[in-house]
């Protein structure tokens, strides 16, 4: 699954956008500091849901913050509930 990452001076997201061009799931998120980020949205259409886009978008903020030493202050209802089943992700995710 590709998961490409937008950069924005305040603000970001990651995008996984469908095979055929149509619709694009994201995962956005603020920058609070240099090594703080804020994971404030994910939103997955109707047409990709059950297919773990969702759960690929999480992840990959994830491993992105483990590799630059970002932590992540989780507001977004959805990635909250995944970083409460995820103890793993505890090294990253403020809960």
């Amino acid at each position: 699954m590709e998961i490409t990452r937008e950069d924005g001076e305040t603000k970001g997201r990651y995008v996984y956008r469908s095979a055929d061009g149509g619709e694009e799931a994201e995962l956005t998120f603020s920058k609070v500091s240099p090594t703080r980020i804020i994971v404030d949205h994910t939103g997955v259409p109707d047409s990709l849901r059950g297919q773990g886009v969702g759960q690929a978008l999480a992840l990959r903020v994830v491993e992105d913050a483990r590799a630059t030493g970002v932590k992540i202050i989780p507001l977004c209802p959805f990635f909250k509930a995944q970083a409460l089943r995820h103890e793993d992700w505890r090294d990253v995710v403020e809960i």
